[in-house]
């Protein structure tokens, strides 16, 4: 156990707690059962709504750190590991983003996406290694997920990155045997015992992907890639982004679907450069530098 990593106290965790409600889950009718587990589930919202001010100052940091065109690297073990990957894989096939922006790490390695690596998440020091694996540094945020609080890969992934002048996040489902400087931010949805005791995947892990969607949706919105409620960033992924591309110039330009296809082929498939040429009757250089000069938010080139 390194210096950085906090005591686990297993039997105090609030997660790893009985749920006095699911006691009778084993000889309850199914339909009841489900009830039950749909109820349970029913209050993680709530609990990520007692946090929304933590979950602020993680988006402020991060856009700040995006902003010095940084990166962000979820950081995980087991079931919190996976999340971090899929918010880290969903970011380039839906904005235009490059790959490296957004990164993961999972304790134990790629493989462990699919099977569990007995151990991994106790290592402190290959948490911190793979930090410096990736080069991390005072521009980029790294955001440790880690339903107890607690687990020694995640906080010593932390350790690592403020070693190296990063931003820290930390998203946890529990607040025992935490120590104070963890991380510049601490988001903590405290969504109490599971409906199966300790099995964090439920509504811990609900939670956890909850405080992930909103962190990386609220930066998309404070770094320009949506206009009204609308992605227009989206990239030639599939025809079937492509189409969304279309719909979306057609629903700001009003133009037919011929012409939002050619202005769309015209910009290099970039949605907001096309919209800013049909609105603004210019070519793509004019566009380009129309939106350069707002900071690429859409609103701003139309307003100027």
């Amino acid at each position: 156990m390194t210096a950085t990593t906090p005591r686990r106290d297993f039997g105090r965790f609030l997660t790893e707690q009985r749920n006095p409600r699911t006691m009778e889950l084993d000889r309850v009718p199914l339909a009841e059962a489900l009830r039950i587990i749909n109820e349970e589930d029913a209050q993680v919202a709530a609990a990520v709504g007692r946090v929304l001010g933590d979950v602020e100052r993680a988006v402020e940091l991060i856009v700040e750190r995006r902003r010095r065109d940084g990166h962000v690297v979820f950081v995980g073990a087991g079931t919190s590991g996976r999340l971090g990957v899929i918010e880290a894989a969903e970011q380039t096939p839906t904005l235009e983003t490059p790959d490296p922006v957004y990164q993961a790490i999972i304790a134990g390695g790629p493989e462990c996406v699919f099977k569990s690596s007995e151990g991994a998440e106790d290592d402190a020091d290959e948490g911190g290694r793979q930090v410096a694996l990736r080069g991390v540094g005072a521009s980029d945020v790294v955001v440790g997920i880690a339903a107890s609080g607690t687990t020694p890969f995640v906080h010593g992934a932390l350790a690592e990155a403020k070693r190296r002048g990063a931003g820290r996040v930390l998203v946890v489902c529990n607040l025992t045997g935490m120590p104070d400087d963890a991380a510049d931010v601490v988001v903590a949805p405290l969504v109490g015992p599971e409906v199966i005791t300790g099995a964090t995947r439920l509504r811990a892990g609900t939670a956890c992907k909850m405080v992930l969607n909103m962190m990386t949706v609220a930066t998309m919105v404070r770094t320009g890639k949506v206009y009204e409620n609308l992605s227009v960033d989206v990239p030639k992924q599939s025809d079937k982004l492509v189409a969304r591309a279309t719909r979306i110039v057609r629903t700001l330009t009003g133009a037919e679907e011929a012409e939002a296809r050619a202005a769309l082929e015209a910009a290099g498939y970039r949605a907001k450069i096309a919209v800013v040429m049909l609105r603004r009757g210019v070519d793509r250089a004019e566009a380009e530098r129309v939106l350069d000069r707002a900071d690429g938010f859409l609103r701003a080139a139309l307003e100027a």
